[in-house]
C-alpha cells in the first residue's frame, strides 16, 4: 500500500505506547526480564476470529475446509511470515509450538486467538534478546573482530535448518553483526564511531519493536488465517482498513504532511503542496511534533516516542474539524523553543498516484511524431465521495478522459498508456478505461462460485463515445497486475492496441470487501476472464511484443511464485470484433522492433543488467573477509562503469571519467544481500547526466513509440479514425 503509514498527517487514534520512563530504562538496561512483558488478546479478536471463518466459508470462490490441513498450513505461514529467515526461533521453541499445529482451526472456531498469540509472544521474546545480544555486541566486542578470516553469512536462510542452541543463534547472529560493522569500515568509519552509529541502530529498533501492541499481534494472525485460504484474501484491523480504503480513495482527510519517525520523535518530512500545513506557512519540513490536541480547545497530549502510525492516527480526522500540533521547529535553538499550531484539516488529494502524461517527440524514418504518454500508477475510484454524491469525486478514467483530450488538442500521432508496476485497483475503473478507447462491448468475464456456482456474467461498455481513437500501446510488466491485465487483455483481444514489454503478474481473481464489526476481509469472490474466454491467472497478458524487464532475473515475482494461488483455466469466450489486424501485423512489427534492438546501446545495456543481476542472485553467500570483499565490490563497480560508458559511447554520449572510489564514497548500506554488495553506481558529473539523461528519455518509452510510428506506416496515414479502422471479422 503506497505510502499509507507515513503520508502524514493522516490517521486515527489507537495503540499503546511506550512510556517516557521506559525509554529512558531502555537507554540504560538491556535486561529482557525487565523489558518483556507478554501481549493478551482481546475478547473483540475472537468473536472477529468467528466471523472471518463464517466469511471464508460461505463467500469465498472456492471451498474452504476449516479442517486440520487448514491448521497446519496456518502453523507453516504463521512461523514463515514472523521468522521465514529463520534467525530468531530456536529448533526447541518450534518443536514446542508445534502443539499448536493441528489445533488452529478448532480453537479458531471457539473464537479463541490465544494460538496466534502464544506463538507470537515467543517471537517477540526472542527478537529482544537478539536485539540485546547485538547492542551487548557492538558495545564491547568490535576492536576483536578479525575480517582477515574466511567468514561467510548466508544470503539465503529460508531453506535454512533452526539454530539447535542459543550459542548456535549467537553465532549467526555474530557474522551478521561483523558483516555491518565490515560495511561501515569499508566507508572509513572509525571503531567508536562504527560503535556509535550501530548501537544507535540497535537501540532504536528495540525501542520499536517494544512498542508492539495487542492489535498487532492480532493483524499478523487474523492475515495468516485469511490467506491460508489464497493469497489475495486477508483481513484488516479497523485501522488498517482505514488505509486500505485511503489507497483506493486516493483521498484522505488530514493536513497534507508526510511524517516518519526520528529516534523518539515525528518529525515532518514535506508538507503536500496546496494542502492546509503548507498554506498555513506554520510548519516546514524538519519541524518536530512532540504533542497533539484536538479541537480549539482540547489537551495536547504528548506524543514522544509513540508508534508513527498512533501519530498519524491523531492527526487524521473528519474534513472541518480543527488539531492542534505542539512542535519544535527545525531552526530552534532548543528542544524547549516550542509552539503550537492549530491547522483546519480538509480533504487530501494524493496526486503521487494520479493518471499523469507527457509527450515525447521522436524522429523515424524521416519524420517527426508526438507520442503522447498516460502514466497510470494504480486504478482508482473515491467510492465513498461518489456515494455522497460529489461531482468533482477521484477516478482513474475521468483523470485519463481528461488526459486524453489534452493529448489530442496537442496533436499526437499515437498515445502509450504505461502500466508498469500498476498493481491493479478497482475492477470498475477497468472496465470503464477500456471504454475510452473502444465504441461498445464487453472488456472482461467473471466467473462466480460458491453460492454461485458455475455461473460466468460478461460486463464491459455501453457507452459508444470513444475518447481517443488514434494509435494505442499498453505497455506492461511482470509486476502491471489484476486490474493492468483486465485492461492490457482487453485492448490486446479486440486488436485495438499493441501490447508491449514483459509478461505480466498472472492475478486473474477479483477480492471483494465485506465489513465486519471489527475491521473487513478483503476476499476472493470470483476468478476474471478475458473476452477470448482465457484466464490471466498464473500466466497474466503476454505482450505482442515483449521486451527485456528488469524482473526477468526475480524468479519470485509473479502469481504462479505464490503459495494457495488459484490454477489458470478457460471459460467460453464472447462475441466480439477486432478492430485491426495488428495479429496480420506482428510479424513485420516483430521483426523491425529486433533489428532496432539488437542494435539499441539502451536494450544492450538492460540485457547486460538483467543478467548480471541474474548472476548476483544466485550468490549463496557474502564474504566477510575484507580484501575478498574490497575486490569484488571494486570488480563490480569497474564492469557497471565499463557497461555504462559503452552504452553512452554508442549513443555518442560523454563518457564518464574513472575515479578510484575513496572511502567516504562507499555505500554506508550494510551488505546482507547481494544486491547491496555488488551493484554501484559509476562516477560521473551528476549534474551533466541528469542533463542528458533527461534528454535520452526512457528508451522503452521510446521504442514504444517507434513501434506505434511503424504501425502507422504499415497501416494508413496518421490521423485515422475509428471509421476507418479495418476489421477481420
Amino acid at each position: 500500500m503506497f505510502k499509507v503509514a507515513v503520508l502524514a498527517a493522516f490517521a486515527c487514534f489507537a495503540g499503546s505506547l511506550l512510556a517516557q520512563e521506559e525509554i529512558s530504562r531502555l537507554n540504560t538496561v538491556l535486561d529482557i526480564d525487565a523489558l518483556y512483558t507478554p501481549l493478551e488478546s482481546k475478547e473483540i479478536h475472537g468473536e472477529t476470529a468467528v466471523n472471518l471463518l463464517r466469511e471464508l466459508q460461505t463467500k469465498h470462490y472456492s471451498a474452504v475446509e476449516i479442517d486440520d490441513n487448514f491448521s497446519s498450513i496456518v502453523f507453516d505461514s504463521y512461523l514463515d511470515i514472523l521468522d521465514g529467515s529463520h534467525l530468531y526461533f530456536l529448533k526447541e521453541d518450534v518443536d514446542n509450538l508445534s502443539s499448536h499445529r493441528y489445533t488452529i482451526d478448532d480453537s479458531l472456531k471457539d473464537g479463541s486467538v490465544e494460538a496466534g498469540f502464544d506463538i507470537y509472544n515467543l517471537y517477540y521474546k526472542r527478537i529482544l534478546e537478539r536485539l540485546i545480544y547485538a547492542v551487548n555486541r557492538v558495545e564491547n566486542n568490535i576492536p576483536e573482530m578479525d575480517f582477515t578470516q574466511d567468514e561467510f553469512i548466508d544470503l539465503d536462510r529460508e531453506e535454512a535448518p533452526y539454530a539447535a542452541t542459543v550459542e548456535d543463534l549467537d553465532e549467526i547472529w555474530r557474522l551478521r553483526i561483523k558483516n555491518s560493522v565490515l560495511s561501515l569500515r569499508l566507508t572509513g568509519a572509525s571503531e567508536e564511531d562504527i560503535e556509535e552509529k550501530l548501537s544507535e541502530r540497535y537501540r532504536n529498533q528495540l525501542n520499536q519493536i517494544l512498542k508492539t501492541n495487542d492489535r498487532d499481534i492480532f493483524q499478523a494472525y487474523l492475515s495468516t488465517v485469511a490467506k491460508a485460504v489464497d493469497p489475495h484474501t486477508t483481513y484488516f484491523s479497523p485501522r488498517d482498513s482505514e488505509n486500505f480504503n485511503m489507497g483506493l480513495s486516493l483521498s484522505l482527510q488530514g493536513i497534507g504532511a508526510q511524517l516518519q519517525s526520528e529516534e523518539e520523535y515525528t518529525k515532518i518530512v514535506e508538507l503536500i503542496t496546496g494542502g492546509p500545513a503548507e498554506r498555513g506557512n506554520e510548519l516546514q519540513a524538519g519541524d518536530r511534533i512532540i504533542g497533539i490536541g484536538q479541537g480549539v480547545d482540547g489537551d495536547i497530549q504528548e506524543v514522544i516516542g509513540m508508534r508513527l502510525d498512533d501519530v498519524v492516527s491523531q492527526i487524521r480526522g473528519e474534513k472541518g474539524t480543527v488539531v492542534r500540533l505542539n512542535v519544535i521547529p527545525v531552526d530552534a535553538v532548543s528542544e524547549a523553543s516550542t509552539t503550537v499550531v492549530s491547522i483546519t484539516r480538509e480533504t487530501i488529494k494524493l496526486e503521487d498516484q494520479s493518471a499523469k502524461k507527457e509527450v515525447i517527440e521522436l524522429t523515424y524514418n524521416g519524420d517527426d511524431y508526438k507520442i503522447g504518454v498516460i502514466d497510470l500508477p494504480t486504478f482508482y475510484f473515491d467510492f465513498e465521495a461518489a456515494a455522497r454524491g460529489e461531482e468533482d469525486f477521484k477516478s482513474s478514467t475521468s483523470d485519463v478522459r481528461v488526459l486524453l483530450e489534452e493529448l489530442k488538442e496537442e496533436a499526437v500521432d499515437a498515445v502509450v498508456v504505461d502500466l508498469r508496476n500498476n498493481g491493479g485497483g478497482s475492477l470498475s475503473e477497468a472496465n470503464q478505461l477500456v471504454g475510452l478507447f473502444i465504441e461498445t462491448g464487453a472488456t472482461v468475464q467473471i466467473r462466480y462460485s460458491g453460492i454461485r456456482n458455475g455461473f460466468t456474467r460478461s460486463f464491459g461498455d455501453n457507452d459508444p463515445e470513444v475518447s481517443y481513437a488514434g494509435p494505442l500501446a499498453v505497455l506492461v510488466n511482470r509486476t502491471s497486475a489484476s486490474a493492468s491485465e483486465i485492461f492490457a487483455g482487453a485492448i490486446q483481444d479486440y486488436q485495438r492496441g499493441i501490447v508491449l514489454g514483459g509478461q505480466t503478474f498472472g492475478k486473474g481473481t477479483v477480492q471483494e470487501i465485506i465489513p465486519l464489526d471489527y475491521g473487513q476481509v478483503k476476499l476472493t469472490r470470483s476468478k476474471f476472464y478475458r473476452i477470448s474466454g482465457a484466464s490471466t491467472q498464473h500466466r497474466g497478458v503476454v505482450p505482442d511484443i515483449q521486451f527485456p524487464d528488469f524482473y526477468d532475473a526475480y524468479e519470485d515475482i509473479g502469481e504462479s511464485s505464490l503459495d494457495g494461488a488459484l490454477p489458470w483455466d478457460t471459460v467460453r469466450p464472447v462475441e466480439y470484433r477486432a478492430y485491426h489486424s495488428i495479429q496480420a501485423m506482428l510479424p513485420e512489427l516483430q521483426a523491425l522492433h529486433e533489428e532496432r534492438a539488437e542494435a539499441s546501446p539502451d536494450f544492450i545495456y538492460l540485457m547486460d543488467q538483467i543478467q548480471r543481476t541474474r548472476e548476483i542472485r544466485e550468490r549463496e553467500q557474502l564474504s566477510l573477509n575484507e580484501s575478498v570483499v574490497k575486490a569484488r565490490r571494486e570488480e563490480s563497480r569497474r564492469t557497471e562503469f565499463d557497461a555504462e560508458n559503452m552504452r553512452r559511447f554508442l549513443k555518442g554520449l560523454s563518457l564518464r571519467e574513472w575515479v578510484e572510489e575513496t572511502d567516504e564514497e562507499s555505500s554506508e548500506e550494510e551488505s546482507t544481500t547481494p544486491d547491496n554488495d555488488d551493484v554501484f553506481v559509476a562516477d560521473s558529473d551528476a549534474e551533466t547526466d541528469a542533463e542528458e539523461e533527461e534528454e535520452e528519455g526512457d528508451p522503452l518509452l521510446l521504442e514504444s513509440g517507434r513501434i506505434l510510428a511503424d504501425f502507422i506506416a504499415l497501416n494508413q496515414p496518421r490521423g485515422f479514425s475509428v471509421d476507418d479502422i479495418q476489421t477481420d471479422r
